[in-house]
Protein backbone atom coordinates (compact mmCIF):
# COMPACT_ATOMS: atom_id res chain seq x y z
CA UNK A 1 0.00 0.00 0.00
CA UNK A 2 2.95 2.40 0.47
CA UNK A 3 3.64 5.04 2.53
CA UNK A 4 5.86 8.59 1.85
CA UNK A 5 6.93 10.50 4.99
CA UNK A 6 8.81 13.88 3.72
CA UNK A 7 9.77 17.47 4.62
CA UNK A 8 9.65 20.33 2.26
CA UNK A 9 11.63 23.11 2.68
CA UNK A 10 12.86 25.08 -0.47
CA UNK A 11 15.36 27.10 0.40
CA UNK A 12 17.35 25.34 3.27
CA UNK A 13 20.70 23.56 2.94
CA UNK A 14 18.15 20.15 2.39
CA UNK A 15 15.28 21.65 0.44
CA UNK A 16 13.89 17.35 0.52
CA UNK A 17 14.25 14.75 3.25
CA UNK A 18 12.10 11.25 2.22
CA UNK A 19 11.16 8.03 4.55
CA UNK A 20 9.44 5.73 2.17
CA UNK A 21 8.39 2.05 2.16
CA UNK A 22 7.02 0.17 -0.80
CA UNK A 23 4.28 -2.37 0.16
CA UNK A 24 3.83 -5.04 -2.83
CA UNK A 25 2.66 -8.40 -2.96
CA UNK A 26 6.17 -10.77 -2.39
CA UNK A 27 5.41 -12.49 -5.33
CA UNK A 28 5.60 -9.70 -7.86
CA UNK A 29 8.90 -9.72 -9.59
CA UNK A 30 11.48 -6.34 -8.79
CA UNK A 31 14.85 -5.56 -9.09
CA UNK A 32 16.24 -3.56 -5.87
CA UNK A 33 17.15 0.15 -6.62
CA UNK A 34 20.55 0.57 -8.77
CA UNK A 35 21.43 3.19 -11.39
CA UNK A 36 19.99 3.03 -14.58
CA UNK A 37 21.46 5.35 -16.73
CA UNK A 38 20.88 9.01 -14.93
CA UNK A 39 18.25 7.38 -12.62
CA UNK A 40 18.50 5.34 -9.62
CA UNK A 41 15.28 3.47 -8.96
CA UNK A 42 14.32 -0.33 -8.39
CA UNK A 43 12.23 -1.75 -11.24
CA UNK A 44 8.72 -3.32 -11.48
CA UNK A 45 9.92 -6.51 -14.08
CA UNK A 46 6.03 -7.40 -14.32
CA UNK A 47 4.54 -3.91 -15.81
CA UNK A 48 7.71 -2.05 -16.01
CA UNK A 49 8.42 1.44 -14.20
CA UNK A 50 8.99 1.86 -10.55
CA UNK A 51 7.66 3.26 -6.82
CA UNK A 52 10.64 5.63 -6.50
CA UNK A 53 13.59 7.03 -7.87
CA UNK A 54 15.99 10.29 -8.20
CA UNK A 55 18.00 11.84 -10.98
CA UNK A 56 21.41 12.65 -10.85
CA UNK A 57 20.53 16.57 -11.96
CA UNK A 58 18.53 16.36 -8.71
CA UNK A 59 14.67 15.13 -9.61
CA UNK A 60 12.64 13.21 -7.24
CA UNK A 61 9.48 11.40 -8.14
CA UNK A 62 7.41 9.07 -6.14
CA UNK A 63 3.78 7.19 -6.46
CA UNK A 64 1.64 5.17 -4.26
CA UNK A 65 -1.43 3.70 -5.18
CA UNK A 66 -5.21 4.61 -3.75
CA UNK A 67 -6.82 2.53 -1.24
CA UNK A 68 -10.32 1.76 -2.47
CA UNK A 69 -12.62 -1.74 -3.24
CA UNK A 70 -10.52 -3.77 -5.40
CA UNK A 71 -12.07 -3.48 -9.31
CA UNK A 72 -11.60 -5.07 -12.52
CA UNK A 73 -8.67 -3.80 -14.27
CA UNK A 74 -10.04 -2.32 -17.73
CA UNK A 75 -8.41 -2.78 -20.74
CA UNK A 76 -5.87 0.05 -21.12
CA UNK A 77 -5.13 0.93 -17.98
CA UNK A 78 -1.14 1.67 -17.77
CA UNK A 79 0.65 1.07 -14.79
CA UNK A 80 1.41 3.59 -12.17
CA UNK A 81 5.08 2.75 -12.69
CA UNK A 82 5.27 4.40 -15.27
CA UNK A 83 4.49 7.99 -13.61
CA UNK A 84 7.75 8.52 -11.95
CA UNK A 85 9.47 6.93 -14.53
CA UNK A 86 8.28 8.88 -16.81
CA UNK A 87 9.01 12.54 -14.76
CA UNK A 88 12.70 11.07 -14.56
CA UNK A 89 13.18 10.35 -17.67
CA UNK A 90 11.43 13.94 -18.95
CA UNK A 91 12.76 17.26 -19.19
CA UNK A 92 9.14 19.03 -17.50
CA UNK A 93 9.43 20.80 -14.59
CA UNK A 94 7.20 19.52 -11.76
CA UNK A 95 4.61 21.54 -12.82
CA UNK A 96 4.44 21.25 -16.28
CA UNK A 97 4.49 17.27 -15.84
CA UNK A 98 1.36 17.30 -13.43
CA UNK A 99 -0.80 19.74 -15.21
CA UNK A 100 0.39 17.92 -18.98
CA UNK A 101 -0.47 14.89 -17.13
CA UNK A 102 -4.05 15.96 -16.48
CA UNK A 103 -5.93 14.73 -19.58
CA UNK A 104 -4.39 11.72 -19.08
CA UNK A 105 -5.21 10.60 -15.11
CA UNK A 106 -8.39 8.61 -16.05
CA UNK A 107 -6.13 5.82 -17.92
CA UNK A 108 -4.59 4.84 -14.07
CA UNK A 109 -6.11 2.93 -11.26
CA UNK A 110 -5.92 5.18 -8.41
CA UNK A 111 -2.92 6.94 -7.70
CA UNK A 112 -1.04 9.14 -5.65
CA UNK A 113 2.20 10.81 -7.35
CA UNK A 114 3.97 13.46 -5.80
CA UNK A 115 7.22 15.30 -8.00
CA UNK A 116 10.01 17.85 -7.57
CA UNK A 117 13.57 18.94 -7.92
CA UNK A 118 15.36 21.81 -5.47
CA UNK A 119 12.90 24.58 -6.54
CA UNK A 120 9.52 22.92 -6.65
CA UNK A 121 7.51 19.88 -5.29
CA UNK A 122 4.33 19.29 -7.17
CA UNK A 123 1.37 16.48 -5.78
CA UNK A 124 -1.38 15.47 -8.30
CA UNK A 125 -3.70 12.43 -6.93
CA UNK A 126 -6.77 11.05 -9.61
CA UNK A 127 -8.84 10.71 -6.75
CA UNK A 128 -7.81 13.64 -5.03
CA UNK A 129 -8.00 17.70 -6.09
CA UNK A 130 -6.43 19.02 -9.23
CA UNK A 131 -2.53 18.88 -9.28
CA UNK A 132 -1.24 21.52 -6.94
CA UNK A 133 2.57 22.32 -5.54
CA UNK A 134 3.53 21.36 -1.86
CA UNK A 135 3.56 23.40 1.02
CA UNK A 136 6.69 24.03 2.74
CA UNK A 137 6.58 21.80 6.36
CA UNK A 138 5.85 18.00 7.41
CA UNK A 139 3.99 15.87 5.39
CA UNK A 140 2.40 12.23 5.10
CA UNK A 141 1.35 10.45 1.76
CA UNK A 142 -0.01 6.81 2.41
CA UNK A 143 -2.85 5.74 0.30
CA UNK A 144 -5.33 8.21 0.65
CA UNK A 145 -4.79 11.80 -0.32
CA UNK A 146 -2.09 13.82 0.87
CA UNK A 147 -1.76 14.36 4.70
CA UNK A 148 -5.41 12.04 4.90
CA UNK A 149 -4.53 11.21 9.61
CA UNK A 150 -4.59 8.01 8.70
CA UNK A 151 -2.83 6.79 12.34
CA UNK A 152 0.05 4.98 10.32
CA UNK A 153 0.25 8.70 8.78
CA UNK A 154 0.52 11.00 11.90
CA UNK A 155 2.50 8.52 13.53
CA UNK A 156 4.94 8.48 10.54
CA UNK A 157 4.78 12.49 10.67
CA UNK A 158 6.38 12.41 14.04
CA UNK A 159 8.57 9.91 13.56
CA UNK A 160 10.30 11.68 10.94
CA UNK A 161 9.82 15.27 13.02
CA UNK A 162 11.80 13.29 15.69
CA UNK A 163 14.43 12.04 13.74
CA UNK A 164 15.47 15.41 11.87
CA UNK A 165 15.37 17.14 14.77
CA UNK A 166 17.86 14.72 16.06
CA UNK A 167 20.00 15.02 13.57
CA UNK A 168 23.28 17.29 13.48
CA UNK A 169 22.83 21.04 12.05
CA UNK A 170 22.73 20.90 8.29
CA UNK A 171 23.38 16.90 8.26
CA UNK A 172 20.35 14.42 8.23
CA UNK A 173 21.32 11.22 8.04
CA UNK A 174 19.89 8.41 5.42
CA UNK A 175 20.33 5.32 8.05
CA UNK A 176 18.07 7.85 10.64
CA UNK A 177 15.89 8.43 7.87
CA UNK A 178 15.38 4.86 6.61
CA UNK A 179 14.97 3.67 10.27
CA UNK A 180 11.86 6.18 10.43
CA UNK A 181 10.05 3.79 8.73
CA UNK A 182 10.82 0.51 9.96
CA UNK A 183 7.80 0.56 12.60
CA UNK A 184 5.77 -2.45 13.14
CA UNK A 185 3.33 -0.87 15.30
CA UNK A 186 -0.01 -2.03 15.27
CA UNK A 187 -2.30 0.80 15.71
CA UNK A 188 -5.65 0.05 18.06
CA UNK A 189 -8.49 -1.10 15.99
CA UNK A 190 -10.87 1.41 17.13
CA UNK A 191 -8.57 4.21 15.49
CA UNK A 192 -8.32 2.56 11.88
CA UNK A 193 -9.56 4.40 8.50
CA UNK A 194 -12.48 3.35 6.57
CA UNK A 195 -11.64 3.02 3.19
CA UNK A 196 -13.76 0.74 1.79
CA UNK A 197 -12.07 -2.60 2.16
CA UNK A 198 -11.90 -5.83 4.21
CA UNK A 199 -11.50 -5.02 7.75
CA UNK A 200 -8.90 -8.11 7.69
CA UNK A 201 -6.91 -5.83 5.37
CA UNK A 202 -7.59 -2.68 6.58
CA UNK A 203 -6.09 -4.54 9.57
CA UNK A 204 -2.86 -5.69 7.69
CA UNK A 205 -2.04 -2.63 5.95
CA UNK A 206 -2.05 -0.26 9.46
CA UNK A 207 1.07 -0.63 10.48
CA UNK A 208 4.23 1.46 8.39
CA UNK A 209 6.18 -1.65 8.18
CA UNK A 210 3.61 -4.32 6.97
CA UNK A 211 5.05 -8.19 7.60
CA UNK A 212 3.01 -11.07 6.36
CA UNK A 213 3.71 -13.94 4.39
CA UNK A 214 2.09 -13.47 1.29
CA UNK A 215 2.14 -8.89 1.33
CA UNK A 216 4.24 -6.84 3.21
CA UNK A 217 6.77 -4.01 3.33
CA UNK A 218 9.09 -5.10 -0.02
CA UNK A 219 11.68 -1.79 0.41
CA UNK A 220 12.06 1.38 2.43
CA UNK A 221 13.93 4.24 0.73
CA UNK A 222 15.31 7.51 2.19
CA UNK A 223 16.16 10.69 0.13
CA UNK A 224 18.46 13.74 0.52
CA UNK A 225 18.30 16.86 -1.73
CA UNK A 226 20.39 19.26 -1.26
CA UNK A 227 20.46 22.73 -2.10
CA UNK A 228 23.92 21.74 -3.91
CA UNK A 229 25.75 18.78 -4.77
CA UNK A 230 24.41 15.30 -6.16
CA UNK A 231 20.93 13.95 -4.68
CA UNK A 232 21.79 10.74 -1.80
CA UNK A 233 19.46 7.71 -1.64
CA UNK A 234 19.47 4.57 0.58
CA UNK A 235 17.24 1.87 -0.44
CA UNK A 236 16.82 -1.27 1.86
CA UNK A 237 14.99 -4.70 0.15
CA UNK A 238 12.82 -6.86 3.11
CA UNK A 239 12.01 -10.53 2.53
CA UNK A 240 8.27 -12.02 3.39
CA UNK A 241 9.37 -13.06 7.03
CA UNK A 242 10.47 -9.41 7.66
CA UNK A 243 13.91 -10.11 7.67
CA UNK A 244 16.52 -7.51 5.44
CA UNK A 245 17.28 -8.66 2.23
CA UNK A 246 20.53 -8.41 1.93
CA UNK A 247 22.25 -4.99 2.62
CA UNK A 248 21.42 -1.28 1.89
CA UNK A 249 22.10 -0.31 -1.29
CA UNK A 250 23.25 3.70 -2.05
CA UNK A 251 23.60 5.96 -4.87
Amino acid sequence: MCIVLFRWQPGDAYPLAVSANRDEFHQRPAEPARWRGDVFCGLDLRAGGTWLGIHRDGRFAVVTNYREPVAERTVGELSRGLLPQAFLESHQSPELFCLSLEAEEHLYSGFNLLVGDRESLWYLSNRGPAAQPVKPGLHGLSNGVLDDPWPKVERGKQRLARALEGAPPNTPSLRDLLGVVVDPYQPPEEDLPDTGVERELERLVAPIFIQSQQYGTRASSAVLLPREGAPMMREQCWRADGEADGAPTDS
